[in-house]
């Protein structure tokens, strides 16, 4: 066995490609020439058995502060706020917090939402099938998940654009751009938390219907989420159901744009949205890859990980290993039989809102195809930065009005 990094390993360099296309070619080449790349922040492992597998072994940690200390940044306000979130917690204190937070943001809770989905995303659609043509991102896709997540956690309608902006700011946490970001994503995330704290005040002796209310009801053998918990768990929440949401929306309606046949026949057979939903988060996820900090030494593919290394579980590379799914680069919404694909992530920090996203975006996809039926491309796509959480900052399309 070898030290992955004492060796020739194969070179990989997605993070500027123009759009998921060119970045996946990168991806495929690279994953031909071995199962471990050097990325330019660490080795990275792609195929679907190594990835499933770093994420779901607990030799493997999310790195504390998730990319911050690669960045230089080990101290100070937005240190101390990433590290008290449960993405950058492991062992113990994750486990104590998810479950009790899983016992309020339970799948049941999640399909109670399938009705405001459906309404939300109607009367988006309706205001723009009257012209024929719009920008999926900006009067669509960017609109949609926040009035759903805000009827989730029950805040105020007249909110909505607040929170929406304050998502922007918080998510330019998952960037490599920290240095001049920090300070937005501090304002915001005070911001928000000061919005909710004030909501939790409200509740103490007037529980309400919705999660924040029933994450403070939650309790296990007597212990309960403490005040500072409860809001970053709120606060994390929030922000993870906008804006990974409304970018893998956009996402998939750009794949359907190049698979014209697909759109036609989800407008068909709407029954197919859940299968379009896994299909199209294989396809093309708006999140490419997790980290992981090694433990101990561990042995992967014959190659020796050294303990305190960052490794890049490259999700999107394992979503499109042919080992795993017969021709990979096939868009088919009528797929069967394939193994599960690993955008939600593994392990302990699987994806706390898979099931509200799923419909979230089955609910959408459904509609639109059937509404706006032979949606094509209406100008060039222009893609945001691989890197962190990605997705189509543009997409112009034009289609016929199915009202």
């Amino acid at each position: 066995m070898t030290n992955a990094l004492d060796i020739e390993l194969p070179t990989i360099a997605y993070e500027q490609a123009e759009g998921p296309a060119e970045a996946h070619r990168l991806i495929g080449e690279a994953r031909r020439q071995g199962p471990v790349a050097l990325g330019p922040h660490g080795p990275e492992v792609l195929t679907y058995d190594l990835v499933r597998t770093v994420l779901r072994d607990d030799r493997f940690a999310m790195p504390k502060g998730v990319t911050l200390e690669a960045q230089g940044i080990t101290s100070g306000e937005l240190w101390d706020i990433v590290l008290s979130g449960l993405l950058s917690l492991d062992g113990p204190d994750h486990h104590r917090q998810r479950k009790l937070v899983s016992k309020a943001f339970t799948p049941r809770a999640a399909g109670r939402l399938r009705n405001t989905c459906a309404d939300i995303v109607a009367e988006l659609v309706y205001t723009v099938c009257a012209v024929g043509r719009c920008d999926v991102v900006a009067e669509i896709a960017r609109k949609y998940p926040v009035p759903v997540i805000c009827e989730l956690l029950g805040t105020r309608r007249a909110d909505w654009d607040r929170l929406s902006a304050w998502a922007d700011d918080i998510f330019k946490l998952f960037d490599w751009n920290l240095a001049e970001d920090e300070p937005d994503i501090v304002r915001a995330w005070r911001a928000l938390e000061a919005y909710l704290d004030a909501m939790v005040a409200q509740r103490r002796d007037h529980l309400t219907d919705d999660l924040l209310s029933d994450m403070m009801r939650a309790e296990d053998d007597g212990d309960r989420l403490r005040h500072d918990e409860l809001l970053t768990l709120a606060a994390t929440l929030l922000m993870a159901g906008t804006d990974t949401t409304r970018n893998q929306l956009a996402a998939a309606i750009e794949v359907f744009c190049d698979h014209p046949d697909q759109w036609a026949l989800l407008g068909e057979r709407p029954e197919l949205g859940p299968q379009a939903v896994e299909e199209v988060m294989r396809f093309s996820p708006v999140i490419f890859s997790t980290f992981r900090i090694a433990q101990v030494d561990v042995e992967l593919a014959g190659h020796v990980v050294p303990a305190g290394t960052m490794l890049i579980a490259n999700t999107a590379a394992a979503n499109r290993d042919p080992a795993v799914y017969p021709e990979p680069d096939r868009f088919d919404i009528t797929r069967t039989g394939a193994a599960p694909m690993l955008t939600f992530g593994g392990g302990v920090h699987y994806c706390l809102g898979a099931h509200l996203a799923r419909i979230e975006l089955a609910e959408a996809l459904t509609t639109m195809a059937r509404r706006m039926p032979s949606m094509r491309r209406d100008g060039p796509t222009v893609w945001k930065s691989i890197t962190g959480i990605s997705g189509p900052a543009t997409l112009p399309v034009a289609f016929e009005s199915g009202y």
